[in-house]
């Protein structure tokens, strides 16, 4: 699991067993006893009507008249938690379902359980797996109590009861009574509450007699969570009567960017998958713009909820699916964004963009990201798809103070031209336009380089290749313009995008005779760091193993407006870990 809460949480994980694909069916409902006062349904629960989820489920959370089954009906969330809950139902509770089976109560609950657009979005690096610096501001202490032991983006793909996030507290204490006491725990211990508390818990604490100020840790979050992230919501409501099967088929324009890799561009066919409901298939054809390679890439997914596209590769008929596909599918159905991902740890991944094609031209992007001022036939390819045999310049727009000066060639789905920048044009970002298509700020116009950095500006890799894989970790120097103001760190600074820089390592002094750099592993000049192998090692002082802490710095030389160079450095602080022993992750959703 890539943990995506506040960074340093990354390094721990909850150990919860894998999936169980047994075959036999459940038992029959009449086995099980009815379920106790305490478990019955909301009067706000959902109908849960799928004769496959009723058959799967049943034997354990009943329906009442209402077709509201307990538990179930007092909860929506994304395709992956679904999953989670009902791999932890298979793994500790001996519920014995198919993979199909399973595969289908996802769909289903996602489907009629799930999220809306709006409320789906904000999350969605959860689903992407992306190595984020986040956190639930509206409540720092929810944030800190929860992220302790898995993402807080887990938390925010859920919407329950009042009740049913009581339930789900009580379950995290049942299984994991250390969480009580541990500090910033779901509980505190010391003396009872004074009589002010308990006067203030009379007139609004919980129900112990503490005040709203005194209440227990797991308390104050209930109450947050069921306040912030409710059953019901008006986004819900609204998505669920138009929720629609998505209509993709067709030919659709990529636009991506990989770390390290840099852009790059191609089409992709989606054609409806037979035998699925709300199932295709894709091919594609991309090249990276920066070395010219290109690949092809076949994929098979599922659309749950109407709009969250979850797919993996399909490159060959054994493929176990390589590559990961999380997208999310804008109303207009016309444009659709995400992350393909892969690895060990999902560490490696292409931001996407996929706009829709038709008869008319699609501009996709650049591969250039910066145009210098006072220079004339910088050497600009634009990518897109349909585009005429025939172009003039006058027809491609940059924006004021960017001239196409000439159209060196033109192919259905590339155009190179010759741009000039004149010497007073405004810095800043600089929509495309052209054959009524347009992309906003794929360039930015700039003056000088005044610095790079070094992204990601915090890196994490995990020792590994003896018993455990490793995960390594990808950086990349982007140069820096200070922008009209000529200050750093103020909001016209310009991103101008990738450069060949130069790596090195350097210790990041966090004890006397730090000796980290000798032992977590290599730095290539692409950017790329291999850690090292896990386990002891005889050579470190203790038999210690890799682990450690190093600055990665890349250098770069600029020429400065006389001609001279100029040395730049940027640097990125890179924890090296241990593997992660246990895993607990979504990985059936999209197959």
């Amino acid at each position: 699991m890539i943990a995506r809460g506040r960074l340093l949480a990354v390094v721990f994980s909850i150990a919860v067993p894998t999936l169980i694909v047994a075959q036999a069916p459940p038992p029959a409902p009449a086995q099980r006893p009815a379920s106790p006062p305490s478990m019955a349904v909301s009067d706000e629960g959902i109908p849960v009507t799928d004769p496959v989820v009723v058959r799967a489920c049943g034997s354990c959370h009943t329906r009442d008249d209402k077709q509201r089954m307990t538990r179930i009906s007092d909860r929506r969330a994304t395709p992956e938690n679904w999953e989670l809950t009902i791999r932890r139902m298979m793994s500790l509770n001996n519920v014995q379902l198919t993979p199909d089976v399973a595969r289908a109560v996802i769909k289903s609950l996602s489907d009629t359980h799930g999220l809306a657009p709006e409320e789906a979005r904000g999350i969605q690096f959860e689903a992407e797996r992306r190595l984020i610096d986040f956190a639930f501001e509206a409540d720092k202490d929810t944030n800190t109590l929860c992220s302790r032991c898995h993402s807080i983006g887990r938390v925010l793909s859920e919407r329950r009861t009042k009740d049913e996030w009581t339930r789900l507290l009580a379950m995290h204490r049942y299984y994991y009574p250390g969480i009580d006491g541990a500090s910033g725990g779901f509980r505190r211990g010391g003396p009872p509450p004074t009589a002010a508390a308990a006067g203030r818990g009379r007139a609004g604490g919980d129900q112990s007699g503490r005040g709203a100020e005194d209440a227990q840790p797991m308390d104050k979050a209930r109450d947050v969570l069921s306040r912030s992230f409710p059953l019901m919501s008006a986004e819900w409501t609204a998505w669920s009567a138009a929720m629609r099967t998505p209509r993709l088929a067709g030919r659709w324009a990529i636009a991506g960017y990989q770390i390290g890799r840099g852009p790059l561009y191609g089409q992709l066919t989606i054609a409806d998958r037979a035998g699925v409901v709300d199932g295709f298939t894709t091919e594609s054809k991309f090249t990276y713009s920066r070395t010219g390679e290109t690949v092809s890439h076949k994929s098979r997914a599922v659309v749950y909820t109407g709009f969250q596209w979850r797919g993996r590769s399909a490159d060959t008929p054994d493929d176990q699916g390589t590559w990961r596909e999380v997208e999310f599918i804008e109303r207009n159905g016309q444009q659709i964004t995400g992350r393909w991902f892969t690895g060990a740890y999902d560490e490696t991944g292409i931001d996407i963009t996929l706009r829709r094609v038709a008869n008319d031209p699609v501009v996709s992007g650049t591969d250039v990201s910066a145009l210098k001022t006072a220079a004339s036939n910088q050497r600009v390819r634009i990518y897109g798809a349909n585009f005429p045999a025939t172009v003039q310049a006058a027809e491609i727009d940059f924006g004021q103070g960017v001239k196409v000066s000439r159209v060196v060639s033109a192919s259905p789905d590339t155009l190179t031209v010759d741009v000039d920048v004149a010497a007073n044009a405004r810095l800043g970002p600089r929509d495309l336009a052209f054959g009524g298509s347009s992309i906003a700020t794929p360039v930015v116009v700039y003056s000088k380089i005044d610095a790079i950095k070094v992204v990601p500006v915090a890196g994490m890799a995990r020792l590994g290749g003896i018993q455990f894989p490793n995960r390594p970790e990808q950086f990349e120097a982007r140069g820096v313009s200070y922008g009209a103001d000529g200050k750093p760190g103020t909001p016209d600074d310009l991103d101008l995008g990738p450069l060949t820089a130069r790596w090195s390592l350097e210790e990041y002094a966090a004890t006397f005779r730090d000796d980290d750099i000798q032992f977590v592993g290599e730095l290539a000049q692409s950017g790329l760091f291999t850690p090292n192998v896990e386990g002891p090692n005889p050579k470190r002082s203790g038999n210690r193993n890799n682990i450690g802490d190093v600055w990665v710095v890349a250098t770069y030389n600029a020429t400065a407006a006389d001609g001279s160079v100029k040395p730049l450095k940027g640097r990125a602080h890179l924890l090296v870990t241990v593997p992660l022993y246990m895993e607990w992750g979504s990985r059936e959703v999209g197959r």
